[in-house]
């Protein structure tokens, strides 16, 4: 996958155009799609706190940096805060938490997942 439009933000940073969802990715499957992707010249991963494989995908982009493929700097990865930790108070603590998952510093996108708040439980997951 070579020349794939890049779009620039009005800050200077660049995010490419075509990424690798992966709602509804398997935990067991979801680590060699990204390994893959990451192969085949895929620099935009799109994932969310909601999807349950931010630790995969942490895992895989790591591999990744460590065997000289791509640098963290040549990723763009996007996570989301999900709808039942809108309040305030949540969104940072939950940011982080998709840090941990993903066991990166950063993430180049965090997005409010749907713009409409749920009610506050424990478990999310389906």
């Amino acid at each position: 996958m070579t020349n794939i439009p890049v779009i620039t933000f009005s800050n200077g940073h660049k995010m490419p155009a075509l990424g690798l969802g992966t709602y509804k990715s398997e935990e067991e499957s979801v680590k060699k799609a990204i390994k893959e992707a990451i192969n085949l010249g895929y620099r935009h991963i799109d994932t969310a706190f909601y999807y349950g494989n931010e630790r995969e995908i942490g895992e895989a982009v790591r591999e990744k940096i460590e065997d000289g493929t791509v640098t963290r700097e040549d990723l763009f990865i996007t996570t989301k805060l999900w709808n039942n930790f809108h309040r305030e108070e949540r969104v940072v603590p939950t940011c982080k938490q998709s840090l941990a998952n993903l066991g990166l510093d950063y993430v180049d996108l965090y997005l409010i997942h749907w713009p409409m708040a749920y009610k506050v439980i424990t478990n999310i997951l389906p």
